[in-house]
């Protein structure tokens, strides 16, 4: 008998986006994959990653119509959770929820990508800068929205970023705990921790583990195909797919979603002192251990 002791939904979390309650009607199956992260931490490419293991090399899959957000609230849960359920594929699902406010079954592997704050700011401006009307309208015109709506950003991205950093996460939602929530359970047997930087570093080699975590065979003869669809430039000139509505959201369209796909933008808008006072921060929401690991991607 499994002794393990998995965390409990604690909370419900609802805002423009979110809708949690979704998770407690969910009906998981044994190898289902659920992929985690803040938001702009990689989330896009790890769905192509884990899309082209399951799909062994594939071109061209649909992969934001395989693998939905779950927790977002727009289409509903009624419409969502039945389409899900029709899947036949080893499903692989989207979150950006904190621990807490999701359901953490034995019976799925749960995958959370990790990314320096700042380079998610400077991802997450390009995403809301680029939003059009119909973005703004499905998020707060549609029935059920909890709480204010999201407004337009800031011209200025360092006011944005500002607003961030004050506002924990402002205007998506929090930032530090939802890094602390998935840190705090990086032992548990059926969670893998990543990280952007280190997916960069070694893409080949983090596939690898990540294969292994899932337990699929890798097909050598598929290889190339696998790491060719899974790079940048592929998947910036086959956005499409990868992109919810093929990109009708974004001005500029998929192309616009899948940015640069770079680390480090940030430097030279922001000055030493609100580098420090970033990495002073992160210290204290996380510890020293997880606050290096947010920032490099090392561990131990």
């Amino acid at each position: 008998m499994d002794s393990t002791q998995y965390p409990r939904k604690q909370r419900e979390l609802h805002n423009h986006h979110f809708d949690s309650t979704v998770w407690n009607d969910f009906q998981f199956r044994d190898d289902d994959i659920v992929i985690a992260t803040y938001a702009k931490s990689g989330t896009t490419w790890l769905q192509q990653i884990v899309s082209q293991l399951i799909f062994n090399g594939q071109p061209n899959l649909p992969v934001a119509e395989m693998s939905p957000w779950l927790d977002l609230r727009v289409p509903p849960k009624e419409i969502k959770l039945p389409e899900v359920e029709k899947q036949t594929h080893r499903r692989f699902l989207k979150t950006h929820l904190p621990v807490d406010a999701l359901v953490v079954s034995p019976r799925a592997r749960y995958i959370y990508i990790g990314r320096d704050g700042r380079d998610v700011v400077w991802s997450m401006y390009n995403h809301h800068a680029n939003a059009n009307d119909l973005w703004y309208q499905a998020l707060n015109d549609s029935p059920g929205r909890v709480g204010p709506p999201i407004e337009k950003p800031p011209q200025s991205i360092l006011q944005y970023y500002q607003d961030w950093m004050d506002r924990d996460g402002h205007p998506f939602w929090p930032f530090w705990e939802n890094v602390r929530s998935w840190w705090a359970i990086r032992a548990l047997p059926n969670v893998m921790l990543l990280h952007f930087e280190s997916l960069k570093r070694d893409m080949p080699g983090e596939i690898r583990k990540i294969a292994s975590f899932l337990g699929i065979r890798i097909d050598e003869a598929r290889w190339p195909d696998i790491l060719k669809h899974c790079s940048f430039d592929y998947m910036k000139a086959n956005a499409a797919p990868s992109v919810p509505l093929g990109g009708a959201f974004w001005d500029g369209g998929a192309e616009t979603f899948i940015n640069k796909g770079v680390n480090g933008r940030w430097q030279g808008t922001l000055s030493a002192g609100d580098c420090v006072a970033y990495q002073h921060r992160a210290l204290d929401e996380l510890g020293p251990e997880c606050a290096r690991w947010l920032a490099t991607g090392e561990r131990g």
